[in-house]
């Protein structure tokens, strides 16, 4: 069995003006005093108005649905305490003009020299699956066999429409906002993990980046445990669509495994298809086209559905096959979360728009009915 975990990015905003609130010190320590968390479960990121929360090592998805309802439980009511409210939501939907506060770590303050707009921009919340390899080398293979897949990943998961007050047109406007670092977005084929450390190593002495970590491509070899991290999801606005992603993603890595030593051909799309399928799956989410691993045009709810029967019977062998095409096919019925939360506000209107997201955060899914 392929083990997995879960790393979700939340913003801390404002009750009334929903503007980010740097507020990330005050919620750690509020949280310390909840004993449904651990210490290692919750991190600082780049601005002070977020929050990193990371599962255990989990083997089945009811394990990350569960441990992702307790983390955004207990860092939800930290947030509270706190005067603020913890949002799953990948972009924020307001924000002023002034300077962001940034975490205040020698990596993080080298960070904002190097691209200060950029980093001040970074009011952007990722959802990051990882999924437990043996070596690097089977790493490299998963990781060539489901790139063409990451822009149904990038569809499905769109969750950040609005920024500084305004709907963007896009379902993930994260996406193009973090594909504006040197190296992001899709990733290129590697030969084998020798490959993959060679070519990241050329990155880093070359000077295009500072280290490893800045590897900012949709999927990567972690650099800290020995993990696939599959990085192209925005954070989802309910634990049930995470819970969703990560067993495609899981479900990608196991089909992967089974081409591989079955002998199967490498579907190798040009990386500006690819490229170019991920820009539309950002900006229609689940109402576009995308292009399929074969190169053809497709609808990207065809498209989902035709991910749900590559992975099924990798599903079906980790006991995820009923879970995950219920909630791809909730998704597909309801609309991601960027569709979600427009319906919202062509509901009840912008201002509502914060309290709407706060309260899907840390919704029980079996409470919705």
């Amino acid at each position: 069995m392929i083990t997995l975990g879960v790393e979700e990015e939340y913003l801390l905003l404002d009750p009334v003006s929903g503007h980010p609130v740097a507020a990330a010190d005050a919620v750690c320590k509020a949280a310390g005093l909840q004993p449904a968390l651990a210490a290692a479960e919750v991190q600082h990121e780049l601005l002070l108005a977020q929050l990193e929360v990371a599962t255990p090592v989990c083997e089945s998805l009811n394990e990350v649905g569960g441990h992702l309802l307790r983390l955004r439980h207990a860092l939800g009511e930290a947030a509270q305490q706190s005067g603020c409210l913890l949002a799953a939501t990948a972009a924020a939907p307001f924000s002023d003009a002034g300077p962001a506060v940034i975490t205040d770590t020698p990596r993080y303050q080298v960070m904002y020299r190097d691209a200060q707009q950029l980093v001040e921009e970074q009011l952007i919340n990722g959802m990051h699956v990882h999924v437990g390899i043996p070596d690097r080398d089977t790493g490299v293979v998963m990781l060539n066999r489901l790139r063409p897949w990451l822009p149904v990943l990038v569809a499905l998961s769109g969750n950040s429409p609005f920024w500084r007050g305004r709907d963007t047109g896009f379902a993930s406007w994260r996406t193009v906002v973090f594909g504006r670092w040197p190296v992001s977005g899709p990733p290129p084929v590697f030969a084998d993990g020798a490959d993959y450390e060679r070519r990241v190593r050329a990155l880093v002495d070359g000077g295009a980046v500072r280290d490893a970590h800045q590897m900012y491509w949709h999927a990567r070899l972690s650099e800290r445990y020995r993990t696939l991290e599959v990085r192209a999801a925005d954070v989802q606005l309910r634990v049930e669509q995470a819970v969703m992603i990560a067993g495609l993603v899981r479900g990608l890595a196991q089909t992967a495994v089974w081409e591989h030593e079955a002998g199967g051909p490498l579907p190798s799309p040009l990386p500006e298809v690819t490229a170019a399928s991920s820009w539309h799956a950002a900006r229609h989410g689940l109402d576009g086209s995308l292009i399929s691993p074969e190169g053809k045009p497709v609808d990207a709810r065809s498209a989902a559905r035709g991910l749900l029967r590559h992975v099924s019977p990798a599903l079906a062998a980790h006991g995820d096959g009923e879970q995950v095409a219920a909630l791809l096919e909730q998704t597909l019925r309801d609309g991601n979360g960027s569709r979600r939360q427009r319906d919202a506000v062509a509901g009840n209107g912008l201002p509502e728009l914060v309290r709407f997201i706060a309260a899907e955060t840390t919704k029980d899914a079996h409470a919705r009915g």
